[in-house]
């Protein structure tokens, strides 16, 4: 089985090595092994446990709610079902904040697109001054 540092994980994923080490001590990353050293050494179950972190983590699932996902991962197939309903849920989150987050986003063109109006009304009046 192949493994990474945790400085080859933090450089895959794009995130510093403190974050990985927090995410174990919360328990989003159970069973990591270690070499002779100590070092965290990162399988490549691992790695796929440690993306499905960061995605939740991405889409603003609180850490609670990550860990009791892990938590269901590592007690094996009869959470499935916990699991599906968690992901269903999880997916009606985002998509309600994505919907806000395009509706606030509207708001703000409608400022861009005043500002440019009026940046440009005074570049005018400017100009007319000049002449």
């Amino acid at each position: 089985m192949k493994y990474c540092s945790i400085s080859e994980a933090s450089a895959i994923f794009n995130i510093p090595e403190s974050t990985l080490r927090f995410y174990e001590k919360k328990g989003l990353l159970p069973h990591i092994e270690r070499d002779e050293a100590g070092r965290r050494l990162f399988s490549e179950d691992q790695m796929s446990l440690l993306e499905t972190v960061i995605c939740l983590k991405n889409t603003h699932m609180p850490i609670s709610g990550i860990k009791q996902y892990i938590d269901w991962v590592v007690q094996g197939d009869n959470t499935i079902e916990l699991r599906l309903e968690m992901m269903k849920n999880h997916k009606q989150a985002v998509l309600a904040e994505i919907s806000l987050m395009t509706e606030s986003l509207k708001g703000i063109d409608v400022k861009i697109t005043r500002y440019v109006k009026r940046t440009q009304e005074r570049k005018n009046n400017r100009e007319e001054e000049r002449s």
